[in-house]
């Protein structure tokens, strides 16, 4: 647990901007106060990771805290007043935190439990660097994969879409082995890598990917250039910025690129900036209350709460089977299992009513609930951060010798970190990326393999 408590956090300025918080903020209850202090902690431990690791299981923390701590918290403390019925909260404020609160706590206490020094995150430079020089062309061949695989995976049904998907990642690690691998930085590969995912971004009106990969990348450019407090502070304020545009601005852009009005890109994105800010609101209340929903990952929670078991009963792990099957068995086995994106169970245990095309996901905290209960939600939270802390702490255990794996956990925890996913689709993805990084490691040993003796 020391990579939760014994880290350089300035504890004086925590104290100092906690206790100027409860003033500025006199009306807050206190359960919004208290997950607003948790989150501050998470996001002030993944600020101080960056620039030493690959930050998954702050990503993980933060990540969690911004769904279901503060996009309820902006619900409860007023945004709520602007926001469509469907998406309000539900239940009372201290009702759903006293469920949030200890399973989020529970679900980061597994992820450190056994985290070592923060095993699995940390990249070693030498060995990297060793493997680029023994393998100069494999970070472009990963790259040329990359490309080829997202423009292929179009053509297959869902099952070998979703390898094919995985693949097209490689070429996010062929770009980290030439940031941590090369002394020069390979600028041409850079805006490629970047551009590719900016212009499928846009094009598909989606911008969590964007997100994601922009996350982890600054990361391993972090790593490799030892950036300073300030920079650091900079890129966040620039980040922040970028992403809550993206939220609010999102909804504008699909309806107008959806329709044919208007053709998807950059320039699209920016007229309608330039217009939604003519009067400087762009960040006002009103508008910010719908882009809320998309980090609120807790009114789905309430209408779980409030439907469970009051008109459902509890699953009792029967659901929780179903997506444990839907992730690991292939259909050839499992015929009958779920389909991605089913909207079945989702309407069944929410009771809301969402039509074709629109996705929406009962999250980890709401199929933890359904099955379990609070007591056994909580308790299974704990059980799936330390599965999450299990898988990072195998791969620090094989990247001694295949020191290249580490990069590999930001494509296998792309799903995981993103609370709003459905858990099926988490899970499948965490599975699935492992056998085939596995599968990879296996054929292609004396590849990846860089010796010890050699490294030492």
């Amino acid at each position: 647990m020391k990579t939760l408590f014994r880290t350089n956090i300035n504890w004086p300025l925590f104290v100092l901007i906690a206790i100027s918080l409860r003033v500025i903020f006199l009306d807050m209850n206190w359960p919004s106060y208290f997950a607003l202090l948790l989150s501050l902690h998470q996001f002030a431990l993944l600020f101080n990771s960056i620039g030493y690791v690959v930050p998954v299981r702050y990503l993980l923390g933060a990540f969690m805290c911004v769904q279901f701590f503060i996009g309820p918290i902006l619900a409860y403390n007023g945004l709520d007043a602007y926001q469509y019925f469907h998406y309000k909260m539900k239940i009372p404020e201290s009702d759903y935190f006293a469920y949030a609160i200890p399973a989020v706590c529970l679900f980061i206490m597994g992820l450190h439990i056994k985290a070592g020094k923060l095993d699995g995150e940390i990249v070693d430079e030498r060995k990297i660097t060793l493997f680029v020089e023994k393998n100069p062309k494999l970070p472009y061949l990963f790259i040329i994969i990359g490309f080829l695989t997202s423009v292929l995976s179009g053509f297959f049904g869902s099952e070998l879409a979703f390898v094919f998907y995985l693949l097209g990642s490689f070429k996010f690690i062929g770009l980290f082995l030439l940031i941590l691998g090369t002394k020069e930085l390979k600028t041409l590969s850079l805006v490629v890598v970047i551009g590719s995912i900016v212009s499928s971004s846009l094009g598909e009106g989606m911008f969590h990917d964007l997100i994601t990969w922009i996350i982890f990348t600054g990361s391993i450019f972090a790593i490799k250039y030892k950036i300073g407090f300030n920079t650091k502070v900079i890129a966040c304020a620039v980040f922040i910025f970028l992403a809550v545009t993206i939220q609010v601005l999102k909804a504008s852009y699909r309806a107008a690129t959806g329709t044919g009005k208007e053709e998807a890109g950059i320039e699209t994105f920016s007229n309608l900036y330039e217009k939604q800010n003519e009067n400087g609101s762009i960040f006002s209340a009103a508008k910010l209350a719908p882009a809320t929903v998309r980090i609120n990952q807790g009114f789905i929670i309430t209408n779980i709460m409030v439907n469970v078991p009051a008109r459902i009963p509890f699953s009792n792990g029967e659901e929780m089977y179903q997506l444990f099957e839907a992730a690991i068995m292939p259909r050839i086995l499992a015929p009958n299992k779920l389909n991605a994106g089913d909207r079945t169970i989702f309407m069944k245990y929410s009771g809301l009513q969402i039509r074709a095309g629109t996705s929406m996901g009962l999250s980890s905290l709401g199929d933890a609930y359904l099955n379990y209960g609070i007591y056994g939600g909580c308790f299974f939270m704990f059980l799936l951060g330390l599965m999450y802390s299990a898988i990072l702490n195998i791969f620090y255990k094989q990247s001694k010798n295949y020191p290249v794996l580490i990069l590999f956990t930001a494509l296998v925890f792309y799903y995981p970190i993103r609370p709003d996913c459905e858990l099926q689709t988490i899970l499948g993805h965490l599975f699935k990326s492992c056998f085939l990084i596995a599968c990879i490691i296996y054929f292609f040993k004396k590849t990846f393999r860089v010796q010890t003796a050699t490294a030492n």
